[in-house]
């Protein structure tokens, strides 16, 4: 199974302060810009530095009721290029594991 890009909102989405969550055969994954704030109506040069963060978990527990030591993230830009490795990041945790 594939975890595609169609299945996240636009890049854009994310300067709305609103994270993308997904789940796939056992695996949970988050996708969000950290920090997490609303930025849409700011202007780019006036934003605080923020990043890309992708993160995955094993099922049943939501993101919030799983402790930290047991979720996996990485960081990426945010462009559409960083957008393009945050969900092949989130495939390649997907294919190394068994979480079911």
């Amino acid at each position: 199974m594939a975890i595609e890009k169609a299945e996240f909102f636009n890049l854009t989405h994310y300067e709305y302060g609103e994270a993308y969550f997904g789940s796939c055969e056992g695996m949970r994954y988050r996708l969000a810009r950290e920090p997490l704030e609303n930025v849409f109506f700011t202007p780019p040069e006036k934003r605080s530095p923020a990043v890309l963060l992708a993160t995955v978990w094993k099922e049943p527990y939501a993101y919030a009721r799983t402790p930290e030591e047991e979720k996996t993230s990485a960081t990426f830009e945010i462009s559409e290029e960083g957008f393009d490795q945050a969900i092949r990041w989130i495939q390649e945790q997907f294919e190394q594991k068994n979480w079911k």
